[in-house]
């Protein structure tokens, strides 16, 4: 497997609320400071092997407008 895997288009990816470890991988169970797909291969010695891509949204919700009514 040549390809990096890119961790923002990974479904295990997630943003945490922690300033000191503001990523995680959910397949793996940890949070990091760095992208974890490198994380994992500094470590293991090998690529991630948990990638897997998110399932794309509706056409439809992607083109949605904001639900927040701004009438002053």
């Amino acid at each position: 497997m040549g390809n990096k895997a890119n961790c923002f288009q990974c479904k295990y990816f997630y943003t945490t609320w922690n300033p000191a470890f503001p990523r995680g991988c959910k397949a793996y169970g940890f949070k990091t400071k760095e992208i974890p797909s490198v994380l994992v291969e500094k470590t293991t010695g090998s690529p991630c092997e948990a990638f897997q891509k998110k399932a794309s949204q509706p056409a439809s919700r992607k083109k949605s407008s904001s639900r927040f009514d701004i009438r002053l």
